[in-house]
């Protein structure tokens, strides 16, 4: 799939670190340092903005490193990208641990995942087929 982009920072464009990886890392465009303070959110720039193919979405999520090593994860994880959106991308950050956390520019901040998607028809009726798992809510499958 080809994604249209421009990139505004002076950083590469996203690209996959490993043949196998599903995700691509984003980097920050930000003119000086930024400090998070625990517990304190931040929407951070990338200097990119795309134009998806219709049928395709991108998705914000957070890198596993930053999550274990210093409680920085994104969010409103996974964020979206919607076909339709030319605006910068931005990444909403938080800090959960009790540090303040410094991002420099060009720090690999989140991952970025280009998927397609279905749109859904609600077909309504009256009654649903039975499953396995049925109504069972909440846990029912188990720890």
């Amino acid at each position: 799939m080809q994604v249209k982009i421009i990139n505004t920072s002076t950083h590469p464009l996203p690209s996959y670190e490993t043949a196998h990886a599903a995700g691509m890392d984003l980097r920050t465009n930000i003119e000086s340092t930024l400090t998070i303070r625990p517990m304190e959110r931040t929407l951070v720039g990338t200097g990119l903005f795309i134009e998806l193919p219709v049928g395709a979405e991108a998705q914000i999520r957070p890198r596993s490193g930053l999550a274990l090593k210093h409680g920085i994860t994104v969010l409103n994880s996974p964020g979206t990208i919607d076909a339709d959106y030319r605006g910068e991308i931005k990444v909403l950050l938080i800090n959960l641990s009790n540090e303040n956390f410094i991002i420099n520019n060009g720090d690999r901040i989140a991952q970025m995942i280009i998927s397609k998607h279905e749109r859904a028809e609600w077909l309504e009726v009256e009654v649903l087929n039975d499953s396995a798992r049925g109504t069972g809510g909440y846990g029912s499958t188990g720890k």
